[in-house]
C-alpha cells in the first residue's frame, strides 16, 4: 500500500509539473483557496483571478459566507434590502416581497480606513457609469485620469452601477475579476459583471443598504 501511494504521489507530481503553466490549478497563499481563470493580457500579474467560480452552483459557495438576515438591520423590507458583509466579502439581496433572494461574492475596500459602515440606500442607478476618481484617490495616485467615460475598457465600474446616498460610494461591476473576493477597492463594492447585471435588474431606487 505504501508503494502504491508513493507511485500515485509521483504520478500526481508529474501531472503538476506538466501542467505548471497556464493550466495548473493555482492556490492563493493568503487564503489557501483555489483561484480560477487567468490574468488579462497587459494587466499587472496577480496570484490568481478570483476565488469563487461564478459558473459553479451557488449552493456550493453559500457555505463560505455567514448567514445573515435583513431583519437584523431593518424593521421592514420596504422595496428591498442589500446587506454587504465586509468580513465574508459577500453581498445579500432580498426583494421587497421576499420572493427573490440572491447572494453574491464581492470585492471590499483595501483597508479599514476606506471602509464605511452603516446604513444607506440606493439613490440612483446607471448603465455604463462614468468614473471620476475622488480627490483622495488622486492624492494616493496622481497618475489617475480626471474622468473615464462609461463603456471604456479603462473604466473600473463595469456595465452597471448602484449609487448609494454616501457620495462616491457604489455597488458596481468590474472587468478585472481578480478583485472579487479580495480587498481591492477604494471604498466601493464590486461584483462580477453577470452578477451586477442581475442585481441592477432587481434592486430599485430606495433599496435599503447596510454595510457591516
Amino acid at each position: 500500500m505504501g508503494r502504491r501511494r508513493f507511485l500515485y504521489g509521483v504520478a500526481g507530481a508529474g501531472v503538476g509539473l506538466a501542467a505548471s503553466g497556464a493550466f495548473a490549478q493555482q492556490i492563493d497563499p493568503s487564503t489557501g483557496s483555489p483561484v480560477y481563470g487567468t490574468a488579462e493580457a497587459g494587466r499587472a500579474p496577480d496570484v490568481g483571478t478570483f476565488q469563487i467560480d461564478p459558473n459553479a452552483d451557488t449552493r456550493r459557495n453559500i457555505s463560505s459566507f455567514r448567514s445573515r438576515h435583513w431583519s437584523e438591520f431593518f424593521p421592514e423590507l420596504g422595496v428591498g434590502v442589500i446587506l454587504a458583509d465586509v468580513n465574508s466579502k459577500a453581498l445579500h439581496y432580498w426583494s421587497g416581497d421576499q420572493a427573490v433572494y440572491r447572494l453574491f461574492p464581492c470585492s471590499i475596500p483595501v483597508s479599514e480606513e476606506l471602509t464605511k459602515r452603516g446604513k444607506t440606500e440606493v439613490v440612483r442607478k446607471a448603465e455604463k457609469p462614468s468614473w471620476t476618481p475622488t480627490a483622495d484617490m488622486r492624492r494616493r495616485n496622481p497618475d489617475l485620469p480626471l474622468r473615464v467615460e462609461g463603456g471604456s475598457p479603462d473604466n473600473p465600474l463595469g456595465p452597471f452601477g448602484l449609487y448609494l446616498s454616501w457620495p462616491a460610494y457604489l455597488i458596481h461591476g468590474t472587468h478585472d475579476t481578480r478583485k472579487i473576493g479580495r480587498r481591492s477597492s477604494s471604498g466601493c463594492y464590486g461584483l462580477y459583471n453577470e452578477h451586477i447585471t442581475q442585481l441592477y435588474g432587481l434592486a430599485e431606487v430606495g433599496t435599503k443598504v447596510a454595510i457591516f
